[in-house]
């Protein structure tokens, strides 16, 4: 069961996608994340028991889900989807979960691996997913001290 009064001390973050999810993991003391793991998705659905395994491993307070909303900041389908992704994660494992707004992070994930000098196109051999779940995670966090 899920206390609402329990002090947040450890959360994951997942990046939702149709192929990938990526996910973190982000401290509330520090106010950082790291990436874990990218999971593969079969049209948005993920191997459940791997999100389980992930959530007994490290037993997080709360989720949060990134939402990729529109630049205008209005719902996409991507973001019903997410938001689905979401309720899931809320009904299987009895955590608060909540959603982030992440419509840069992919972006800005992008620019911070090619300033680590990783050359564009080669995202499907190394993802980007779980350092935007990391850089969402981290903006929920600012937003929540």
């Amino acid at each position: 069961m899920s206390n609402p009064d329990k002090p947040l001390r450890l959360l994951l973050g997942f990046d939702y996608g149709s192929k990938q999810i990526g996910v973190a993991v982000g401290q509330v003391i520090t106010g950082q994340a790291r990436e874990l793991c990218v999971l593969k998705a079969q049209n948005g659905v993920p191997d459940w028991q791997k999100v389980e395994a992930l959530i007994k491993e490290w037993q997080p307070d709360a989720i949060v889900v990134g939402l990729p909303l529109n630049m205008d900041g209005s719902p996409s389908e991507m973001s019903e989807r997410a938001e689905k992704f979401a309720r899931r994660l809320n009904g299987r494992f009895n955590l608060p979960v909540h959603t982030h707004d992440e419509r840069l992070t992919t972006y800005e994930a992008k620019g911070e691996r090619m300033a680590q000098g990783q050359r564009g196109g080669s995202y499907r051999d190394n993802p980007v997913d779980a350092l935007a779940a990391a850089l969402l995670l981290e903006g929920w966090l600012a937003e929540h001290p």
